[in-house]
C-alpha cells in the first residue's frame, strides 16, 4: 500500500467495522433460518419426493453458501467514492454594482480650553 501526500477524503473511507460486521451477521442468520426451515420440510413434508432431495440439498449447502453471501456482499455494496477533481467550478461571484454615495467630508474644529496657571480666587466670607 503507497503513502500518500494527501489527506483521505471522508467519502472514500471504509464502511466502519461494527456497522459492517452487523450487517454480515444479519445476512448469515437469515440464510441460517432459511436452512433451518429447509430441515423442518424435509422433516414434516409427506409424501417424500424430488423436492424432499432439493430442501435436504438446500440445509447441507447453505451454510457454505451464506458465508461466502455474508463475506462478499459487504465488498459489493461499498459505496465509491466521488474525486473532489470532478466538481464543477463554481461561477465567479460579481459584487452588484450599485451607485456609491457621495463621499461626505467631515471637519474637526478644535476649541482651546482655557488655562489654569494660577489656582482659583478665593472667595471669602
Amino acid at each position: 500500500m503507497k503513502a500518500s501526500s494527501k489527506p483521505q477524503p471522508a467519502t472514500s473511507l471504509p464502511r466502519a467495522p461494527r456497522e459492517d460486521a452487523g450487517k454480515r451477521s444479519t445476512t448469515y442468520l437469515v440464510m441460517m433460518g432459511i436452512r433451518v426451515a429447509c430441515f423442518a420440510l424435509v422433516l414434516f413434508v409427506t409424501p417424500y419426493g424430488w423436492y424432499t432431495w432439493v430442501f435436504a440439498l438446500a440445509a447441507i449447502f447453505l451454510p457454505y453458501v451464506a458465508v461466502v453471501i455474508a463475506n462478499v456482499s459487504a465488498d459489493v455494496r461499498a459505496p465509491r467514492a466521488d474525486t473532489p477533481d470532478r466538481a464543477i467550478a463554481a461561477a465567479p461571484e460579481v459584487a452588484p454594482q450599485t451607485p456609491e454615495p457621495p463621499t461626505r467630508v467631515i471637519r474637526l474644529h478644535e476649541r482651546t480650553l482655557p488655562t489654569y496657571d494660577q489656582p482659583p480666587p478665593r472667595e471669602d466670607r
